[in-house]
C-alpha cells in the first residue's frame, strides 16, 4: 500500500482497507492508527495488522476508558465500554476515604477510574496473570493503590479483613462452550483466563462471593459485571452468601450490574 498522498487521501485509502476487513468503526480506527505511527513504514505495519484481526487497543498500546487513557500490552483484556457502567454503579457507592478492591482487575482500568473519581480511596488491585499485572502497575499508579499478581484474595494483607468497603469484579463470566463464539479479537488476541468463566460462566463468581462476607465491612458492597441471562443466576449467588442482592441494567450499553451489601446477617 502506498501513502505518499497527502493527509486527507492516506485516510481515505485506510478507511477502505479497514472497512474491507469487517473494522466497522473504520473511519475512528484510521485516525488513530495514524496518529500512532512515526512514518509510512509503520503506518502500513499498524494497518495491516488490524487488517488481519489484532485488537485496535493492542496496536496503538492503549484503550480509552472513562476518558483515561489505559495503557494495554499485548495479550491482556481490554476494557469494554460497556464496563464504565460498572464503574458509574460504583463510584455511587464509593466514599472518599473508603477501601476498595478490584478483582480480576487485567489492566487496572476499573482500579484507575475510580481513584480518578472519588478521592482517597485505598485501592488493592489483583489479577493472575502477569501480562496484565504489569499493565495494572503502569496505570494505577503506586501513591495511589497497590497491585497485586495472585488468585483472587489470596494476596491480600489479611488486615483488611472486614474493613473493605467496596469490592468490584469484571470476572470472565463468558461460558466456556460459548468462547468459540466470541470476535476473534478476543477470542485469539486476549488471554483464555480472562474470558472463561466454566461450565455456566459463574466459577470466578461463585468464589469471588463465597468469600466476599470475610472481607466486606458490614454494609460493604460487592459489585458485579455480568449477562442479562446470568443476572438472576449471580443474584441467587449473593443471596446464597447473606448478601442482599440489586440488579441494574443500561439498556444504552447493555449492561448488567449485580450489587450486593453485606448486611449484619451475612456469613
Amino acid at each position: 500500500m502506498e501513502y505518499s498522498e497527502d493527509g486527507r487521501d492516506i485516510w481515505k485509502t485506510i478507511v477502505r482497507k479497514l472497512r474491507a476487513a469487517g473494522c466497522v468503526f473504520a473511519e475512528d480506527e484510521a485516525r488513530l492508527l495514524i496518529s500512532s505511527s512515526q512514518n509510512d513504514t509503520e503506518l502500513e505495519q499498524l494497518v495491516d495488522q488490524r487488517a488481519a484481526g489484532f485488537p485496535l487497543e493492542h496496536i496503538i498500546g492503549w484503550a480509552d476508558f472513562c476518558g483515561l487513557r489505559i495503557e494495554l500490552d499485548p495479550g491482556v483484556f481490554v476494557p469494554r465500554q460497556r464496563t464504565e457502567f460498572l464503574v458509574r454503579q460504583a463510584v455511587t457507592l464509593t466514599q472518599p476515604g473508603d477501601v476498595v478492591v478490584d478483582l480480576c482487575c487485567g489492566s487496572g482500568a476499573l482500579g484507575a477510574a475510580l481513584i480518578a473519581s472519588v478521592e482517597r480511596i485505598a485501592l488493592h488491585a489483583v489479577d493472575i496473570d502477569p501480562a496484565a499485572v504489569q499493565c495494572a502497575r503502569r496505570n494505577i499508579r503506586l501513591d495511589k493503590g497497590k497491585v497485586y499478581e495472585g488468585d483472587l484474595y489470596d494476596p491480600l494483607p489479611v488486615h483488611l479483613y472486614n474493613r473493605v468497603n467496596v469490592i468490584v469484579a469484571n470476572a470472565p463470566y463468558v461460558p466456556t462452550d460459548a468462547i468459540k463464539f466470541m470476535p476473534a479479537e478476543a477470542r485469539v488476541h486476549e488471554a483464555r483466563i480472562a474470558l472463561d468463566g466454566g461450565a455456566d460462566g459463574l466459577d470466578v463468581q461463585r468464589r469471588i462471593v463465597a468469600e466476599a462476607p470475610r472481607w466486606l465491612a458490614v454494609g460493604g458492597f460487592l459489585l458485579f459485571e455480568t449477562s442479562e441471562k446470568q443476572a438472576p443466576l449471580t443474584a441467587e449467588l449473593f443471596t446464597q452468601y447473606g448478601l442482599l442482592p440489586k440488579w441494574v441494567r443500561s439498556e444504552e450499553q447493555d449492561a448488567n450490574v449485580i450489587i450486593g451489601i453485606r448486611t449484619d446477617h451475612s456469613r
